[in-house]
């Protein structure tokens, strides 16, 4: 069974600037809730027990958001409002779930992981991207039972654009079903000349723990980072089996301020 879960937080947010200068884009409310708590409900959602959120030394008002009991408990005792109650309730039962792991150096998302290695128990485990929302639809529950039917890691999918597959990992796939196929590779950010598709990478991943040993030895690949699509590819090419799950509900981009001023408005309407 998969019950934990990992979301990377420590990167630094450049494309939501100036508003990322003072809080974490995480934390910035969409529709009136902080974007990071809509991930968290979909874990919650889909069965997960445990929850690594991984942040930076920067991004320290992460925690201090679901470790403020002393100010809750005290305005509650004053105010004597029932809303309050009910968002410092939410707040503790999440806390419960949550352990902090950081990543000081932005050294990609590979790197993010496997500094989580040691606090992963089971054979696989999910992974959550917090800049993409899917709403109306549990993403993460899909993959999991996708995972149980094929035994197999499961990444979320969807079509892009082909001029945009240069902004995503991108699949080579080979069809099951109108919904899943079989990754037979992933490509980084490729042009659009070598792109082997335009099915993109799409931040839910259900992953095996044999990953780690992969992302231990694996060097620096575009912008000098570590990223998890390169051993995921090596995976891959050791013949460990990688389902791709074209995931139903509408996805939303909060990671630039374009996408997150327009993930507040649909959210609204939902």
């Amino acid at each position: 069974m998969i019950k934990q879960a990992i979301i990377p937080l420590a990167g630094l947010g450049t494309r939501l600037l100036p508003l990322t200068s003072v809080l974490p884009k995480e934390l910035l409310p969409i529709n009136g809730r902080p974007g990071l708590e809509y991930i968290l409900d979909e874990c919650v959602k889909s069965g997960i027990k445990k929850i690594i959120l991984i942040i930076s030394s920067k991004k320290i008002s992460i925690k201090k958001y679901f470790y403020s009991d002393k100010f809750y408990k005290g305005l509650i005792k004053k105010k004597k409002d029932k809303r309050l109650k009910i968002e410092y309730s939410k707040i503790r039962k999440y806390k419960k779930m949550i352990r902090f792991v950081f990543q000081n150096s932005p050294k990609g998302t590979g790197d993010a992981v496997l500094k989580c290695k040691k606090y992963i128990n089971s054979n696989y485990f999910l992974m959550l991207m917090p800049d993409d929302l899917i709403m109306n639809n549990n993403c993460s529950k899909s993959l999991i039972k996708l995972h149980k039917k094929f035994n197999a890691s499961v990444i979320a999918s969807k079509k892009v654009d082909k001029k945009d597959v240069s902004r995503w990992g991108i699949f080579d796939p080979m069809k099951i079903d109108k919904k899943n196929f079989i990754i037979k590779d992933v490509i980084e950010k490729p042009s659009m000349r070598s792109a082997p598709s335009n099915f993109a990478v799409i931040g839910r991943y259900i992953l095996p723990k044999t990953i780690f040993k992969i992302l231990a030895k694996q060097k620096p690949g575009k912008n000098g980072e570590i990223h998890i699509t390169d051993s995921i590819r090596t995976l891959i090419q050791k013949k460990n089996k990688f389902i791709g799950h074209n995931f139903a509900g509408k996805y939303l981009d909060c990671g630039s301020m374009s996408g997150y001023i327009k993930s507040s408005l649909k959210i609204s309407k939902l």
